[in-house]
């Protein structure tokens, strides 16, 4: 491919370098298009737009490749663990046995709350969801950690992305007991980062709880497969929030409100209420040829996605770990037949296949969520606890780079031409 692009308008003609990754796409670097020809691009979405470099992570949708600093996502799932991750998201390289040891014992003394935020939950509606409750603790952890809010400061930078990454589990934990009404459960720091997690949430006071293997590995596993996903809406909005120097704090929280959206986060949500609702296995017929129907509002959730045109990766690890959880549970549910029926339907018809609406990650977490015992609404703050550690790597990448500047997107004004200002009694 050639080095340069042009672009001719009317009758003056203007050169782009086109820039190359490691691997993925060029690029047609057009920052100084509007200075040379007054225009600007249209890209609704950003479909078609890279807005950063970055060497966390990599997709190729065509090929349903997913690769974090190189690695694929289906062995580091398979071999690794949420903390091992978390280390190669943030430093570049897997660590080896001592650095990982360290790291994870650095996290894990970060997992207290301060005990006056812990009386922040107390404002909180006792219906309110994690969701909200997590965007509004996440945002004033800045108001108790003032000693790590310097982002031109790389020490700083560290310490509180390491705080964002140990207390996101005490927060996800503490909006869950507040919601069921049980007393909040202290960390222990005795356990791992993931069974810690499931302790907080589901342990009380008044009996031992002893964390199921099974149960911990697979909730691992959804944190590795979460961990991070390129330059999502979440991500990009986190991205955003820092390029105007705004606290590390109030950039996770930017981002936790933007995963919110049903589009988002809350897919796993959507697609677990669609298996309840096709109900059994000899229903599944009726609701394809619904979703075939465009004038039917019924949708399939939980296949497709915006980048992968091809299976998800994430999805080959979530079908074998849905088994592994409902064996070890003793789990009798519909739902996973459903979900193992509906998915080998749809992937042998002829629809499906031209529409290239395959499985995501989000069709079998929910399944797997759902039967450890978390609630619905929790499903969103999971993914919030899980990508935390992906947004600050992202974070910390944007803060390093000397070029980055504050983020501010131009449009395509359709509004009225300047018109003179009518005074009130002339209307």
């Amino acid at each position: 491919m050639s080095d340069s692009a042009s672009l001719k308008i009317g009758d003056k003609e203007s050169g782009y370098p086109i820039r190359s990754g490691t691997i993925g796409p060029d690029v047609i670097d057009i920052r100084k298009l509007y200075a040379e020809t007054g225009c600007f691009t249209y890209d609704p979405g950003f479909t078609s737009t890279a807005s950063c470099d970055s060497a966390l992570t990599y997709i190729d949708g065509d090929e349903g490749v997913l690769l974090h600093r190189g690695y694929p996502i289906g062995e580091l799932a398979e071999d690794s663990s949420f903390m091992e991750v978390s280390y190669l998201l943030l430093n570049g390289e897997l660590p080896s046995k001592d650095e990982l040891d360290s790291f994870t014992y650095t996290i894990s003394r970060h997992t207290m709350l301060h005990e006056q935020l812990m009386q922040f939950y107390r404002g909180f509606r006792r219906d309110a969801h994690p969701m909200a409750i997590m965007c509004g603790v996440v945002g004033a952890l800045s108001a108790f950690y003032h000693d790590s809010t310097d982002i031109a400061d790389p020490d700083h930078r560290r310490i509180s992305s390491h705080r964002l990454i140990a207390k996101m589990p005490t927060i996800a934990a503490a909006a869950y007991k507040y919601s069921v009404g049980q007393p909040f459960v202290y960390p222990d720091n005795s356990l791992s980062y993931t069974g810690n997690f499931l302790k907080m949430t589901f342990g009380v006071p008044a009996e031992p709880y002893e964390v199921n293997p099974v149960v911990e590995r697979a909730l691992d596993r959804i944190f590795i497969l979460h961990a991070d996903h390129e330059q999502n809406a979440s991500t990009s909005t986190v991205r955003l929030a820092g390029s105007s120097g705004a606290n590390p704090f109030a950039c996770i929280a930017a981002g936790i409100a933007c995963l919110w959206g049903p589009a988002h986060g809350g897919a796993n949500e959507a697609a677990l209420n669609m298996l309840r609702e096709i109900g059994t296995p000899d229903k599944i017929p009726h609701y394809i040829e619904r979703a075939k129907d465009k004038n039917d509002p019924f949708r399939l959730m939980g296949f497709g996605h915006r980048v992968y045109k091809n299976y998800d990766p994430r999805a080959t690890v979530m079908q074998k770990t849905v088994r592994e959880v409902f064996d070890a549970l003793k789990v009798s549910d519909p739902v996973f037949e459903v979900a193992l029926q509906l998915e080998e339907m749809a992937l042998n018809d002829p629809y499906f296949i031209e529409k290239k609406l395959f499985p995501n990650v989000d069709f079998y977490s929910g399944v797997i969520l759902s039967a450890i015992g978390f609630p619905t609404t929790m499903f969103t703050a999971l993914f919030a606890l899980a990508r935390t550690v992906g947004w600050v790597a992202q974070w910390n990448e944007m803060i390093s780079d000397p070029g980055q500047k504050i983020g501010r997107p131009r449009q395509l004004y359709t509004g009225p031409t300047q018109r003179p200002y009518v005074k009130i009694g002339d209307r």
